[in-house]
């Protein structure tokens, strides 16, 4: 599988990679906005994403609907610093997964992100 990052915080892109390196993913990929993010994606057309809200040159919630668009089964992640309720449930109705606040620990990404997983595999979910 594979996993793209998309955060234009290098620190929080270091510890997402770090968190899954030499795990189930094969390949791991990284952005620091949504426009490359976007670029990346068509690309490597990766399983899952973790996808920030706030960044540069485009918005998270716009990166999220473009992917969904060009690969709709792909599993979303959002972490993202603004905590608020209409933040989480508009990316959740955009097609996210789920939405996890920043700051994170290690624990709540992995437990979060494996979550999904399972629950993927679990609904035989299939990758392209």
């Amino acid at each position: 599988m594979k996993l793209l990052i998309v955060d234009d915080s290098a620190l929080i892109r270091r510890s997402v990679n770090a968190a899954y390196s030499g795990s189930v993913f094969t390949e791991i990929t990284t952005a620091s906005d949504g426009l490359l993010a976007i670029t990346l994606f068509r690309e490597i057309r990766p399983d899952v994403v973790t996808l920030d809200i706030t960044m540069p040159h485009m918005d998270g919630l716009a990166a999220l609907s473009q992917m969904l668009e060009i690969k709709p089964n792909t599993i979303i992640l959002v972490i993202s610093a603004l905590a608020d309720h209409h933040t989480a449930i508009e990316a959740l109705s955009r097609g996210a997964h789920q939405f996890i606040c920043k700051p994170f620990d290690h624990d709540d990404l992995k437990e979060a992100l494996d979550h999904l997983l399972e629950e993927c595999e679990n609904r035989s979910h299939t990758f392209d």
